[in-house]
């Protein structure tokens, strides 16, 4: 595949606006800011500023001060990208409005903006569920919301789980990290899904085209070659051991060398054993140590670049990267995505990106 930048030469930078789901030609032109980010953890975040200052029935003074259109509560989208790379990127609720104003620029209004997830931020409880699995958990939560359920999930059935003062939010993360897994949402539809299986799309990027600047480590200090996770079988009345080792990893690591298997090569045999975690069943103990396992060993080579604005770049998505060179090659999953417009930097996109392996040297 080549390289996904834009697919003109001339393209307009500025992102579409929808208020209550009608795009809004007048927000979109007097936009002067905007920030959309998006991480592993969900809950997708918008920030952004309009000029508040122009012609109202006739009289100058404030734009958006009357609520009408910016107000607590609606429903606010965003577009970006051009031609082939144009994807809605954010639609959420307005949860604050921010008046600026400077000394040498006429007034602004800041608008933050998060997607529904909100709700489970901001509903905290104490709660036990019995005989469940974390995808009943996680189905039952999401229906307190209203929320429909798209997940693709495997782990153990758990005697009891425990939601000791915490919001839905975070119970549901802790879920979701248990069993290796990342969650978010589409619209009104809660999807949680193992991350080995999860690609939103694949997108090429090559340095000083579509990929403008990028800046990677490989870095073996958290790296190890095997993890234990121990516990105590309430059934068998007898301890928990499961060791997960590099075939954890004999999926995603398909090319070049993993972290775990340089660690040994250069370094000899570094094992650990996590003592927090206090497994119930061997599935459980054999779920927490892989899900760990793989999260350490998936940072081994981590990266920031900035790209041309695309709206395909979303996290979960799988991103080649070219022009690199040979340890630096190659595919990668996207972790953390963030879309930028200003009149001075015009649309782009900043990201993060890892993958458990470095390409072999020519």
């Amino acid at each position: 595949m080549g390289d996904q930048g834009s697919t003109s030469g001339f393209y307009s930078a500025r992102p579409a606006l929808s208020l209550e789901g009608q795009l809004d030609d007048g927000l979109s032109q007097g936009l002067m800011a905007l920030t959309v980010s998006e991480d592993t953890e969900g809950l997708f975040r918008c920030e952004a500023c309009f000029g508040n200052w122009g012609s109202t029935h006739g009289e100058p003074g404030f734009l958006y001060f009357d609520r009408r259109g910016l107000d607590f509560g609606r429903r606010l989208a965003v577009e970006v990208g051009a031609d082939s790379t144009a994807s809605q990127v954010f639609e959420g609720r307005i949860t604050a409005l921010e008046g600026r104003f400077p000394q040498k620029r006429p007034p602004e209004i800041q608008v933050l903006a998060e997607d529904r997830f909100q709700d489970l931020r901001m509903t905290r409880r104490s709660r036990s569920f019995e005989e469940v699995s974390d995808r009943d958990v996680i189905e039952q939560i999401a229906g307190d919301h209203g929320l429909t359920t798209d997940l693709d999930l495997d782990g153990p059935t758990y005697r009891v789980l425990a939601q000791v003062n915490q919001s839905d939010l975070a119970f549901v993360r802790d879920r979701a990290r248990a069993v290796d897994a990342e969650v978010w949402l589409d619209g009104d539809v809660l999807h949680a899904q193992a991350r080995s299986r999860r690609n939103v799309g694949e997108v090429t990027l090559t340095y000083g085209k579509g990929l403008h600047e990028f800046s990677v480590c490989a870095d073996l200090a958290h790296q190890r070659t095997a993890l234990t996770v121990g516990g105590w079988d309430v059934e068998a009345k007898d301890d928990l051991l499961h060791e997960a080792t590099s075939d954890t990893l004999a999926a995603e690591a398909t090319e070049g060398d993993s972290g775990p298997a340089l660690l040994e090569a250069s370094f000899g045999r570094r094992a650990e054993q996590l003592v927090h975690l206090v497994p119930l069943s061997s599935q459980e103990a054999r779920s927490l140590a892989e899900a760990h396992y793989r999260k350490t060993s998936r940072r081994f080579v981590s990266g920031r670049g900035v790209a041309e604005g695309d709206g395909r770049l979303r996290v979960g998505s799988q991103v080649t990267l070219a022009g690199l060179g040979p340890l630096f090659d190659g595919a990668y999953y996207l972790c953390e995505v963030r879309h930028t417009f200003d009149p001075q930097n015009g649309l782009r996109t900043a990201f993060r990106v890892e993958r458990p392996w470095l390409g072999s040297a020519s």
